[in-house]
């Protein structure tokens, strides 16, 4: 009688999407469910601007060059679509850093034992998490200068303190994904590049024929 072996379960698009939402959670310290819970509701907010923001600029653009051939061009176009750009590319900041995707030698990290990798990880976290600390007061304080100016942009007649909420908000979230990188080190095992991306070389499953 041959042996029979039960076949891998099969993992869905969103759980690769997301794979920290389907973590068990039993098992993790208070630090681990803090920083883990904490990531999901980061996730979730991060995600959902950006998606909106993304889809929101499409449809502009394109109603924009409807508009432009058909009629007379969106006066209120440019400014909008300057202010998604500018959502996205802050929160994408946030994004970039929790999925490790920014510029890095990662190769020099890849080469060190896991203890040293890890120590290098925490120190440029750190560093970074600092870094980007200050930037959040420097562009607060932008924000409160150009809050006391009051003014207006041109087409919309909106404050122009509104379009520049976003930039310490990104550079604040990105800070905080970099705290969350020193406290997953901190209480896991293995190194980790970011809170979601233990290794920046992983294998993943490439559909085709």
């Amino acid at each position: 009688m041959s042996d029979t072996h039960p076949e891998p379960q099969k993992t869905s698009i969103i759980e690769k999407m997301n794979p920290e939402a389907y973590a068990d959670t039993s098992k993790m310290s208070l630090f681990q469910q803090i920083n883990h819970y904490s990531g999901l509701i980061i996730n979730g907010i991060e995600v959902s601007i950006m998606v909106f923001c993304v889809a929101a600029l499409a449809v502009l653009l394109i109603v924009n060059v409807i508009a432009r051939t058909f009629f007379q061009s969106l006066y209120f176009a440019d400014e909008i679509s300057m202010f998604l750009v500018l959502i996205i590319t802050f929160v994408g900041v946030s994004y970039g850093v929790r999925k490790a995707r920014h510029i890095r030698m990662g190769a020099f990290l890849d080469a060190m034992p896991p203890k040293m990798e890890k120590v290098f990880i925490i120190t440029i976290s750190l560093i970074s998490a600092v870094v980007l600390g200050i930037m959040t007061w420097a562009s607060w304080k932008y924000l409160l200068n150009a809050f006391d100016r009051g003014h207006m942009s041109q087409a919309l007649r909106l404050p122009k303190w509104a379009f520049y909420v976003i930039i310490p908000a990104g550079f604040g979230l990105a800070s905080i994904q970099y705290l969350r990188t020193i406290i997953k080190n901190l209480t896991e095992d293995e190194p980790w590049q970011s809170p979601d991306q233990q290794s920046e070389y992983e294998d993943e499953e490439i559909g085709g024929v």
